[in-house]
């Protein structure tokens, strides 16, 4: 049986949209170091569509030698959640059509090792709610944006437990969550 393992870059106030304002941080090596330990244990990359149509075109093109990440995420097995088809076509990938909690529980139970998850708000949101998140790894940059959609929606009290942290150079914190 698998998990699924979250990751987000989100502001202090909870802003996960766009994440391009974590560009005046830098990135920290160590911070890399955390998301290759994440994604070396994923054997498939769980996505919403949105997120899928955006990173399809960011990392088709690019090489191991670009970007270390590369390999992983074009050539891992892409599993897409959204009503629509996606606008385009990345590697290896199934389309398993609207949000269902127990289509999200089979391919748990079919999968050996993680399912990664980057992004992918309503995604993300709707895996809370179930109950399916095993690891929610957030990385928390120290600034507050004031606007913006965020990754908690209103539909009750989320409960987490933190089961590691880590604090980088650049100022940014690494919240490791696990179920409460």
């Amino acid at each position: 049986m698998g998990t699924i393992a979250v990751h987000e870059f989100i502001s202090l106030d909870g802003v996960f949209e766009n994440p391009s304002w974590t560009a005046e941080f830098g990135f920290d090596p160590a911070m890399g170091e955390t998301l290759g330990a994440i994604t070396g244990a994923s054997t498939g990359i769980l996505l919403g569509r949105s997120t899928y149509e955006m990173f399809g075109p960011a990392w088709s093109t690019r090489t191991a030698e670009d970007d270390p990440g590369a390999p992983f995420f074009n050539d891992t097995h892409k599993y897409v959640v959204g009503a629509q088809e996606p606008s385009v076509d990345w590697g290896p990938s199934t389309r398993l059509g609207a949000f269902d909690p127990d289509v999200i529980r089979r391919l748990k139970d079919d999968t050996e090792g993680s399912l990664y998850v980057s992004g992918s708000g309503s995604l993300v949101r709707a895996l809370l709610h179930e109950g399916l998140v095993d690891e929610l790894h957030l990385f928390v940059y120290p600034i507050a944006l004031g606007s913006g959609q965020r990754l908690w929606a209103d539909d009750g009290p989320t409960k987490l437990a933190l089961v590691g942290h880590d604090v980088y150079d650049n100022g940014v914190v690494h919240l490791a969550y696990g179920p409460a």
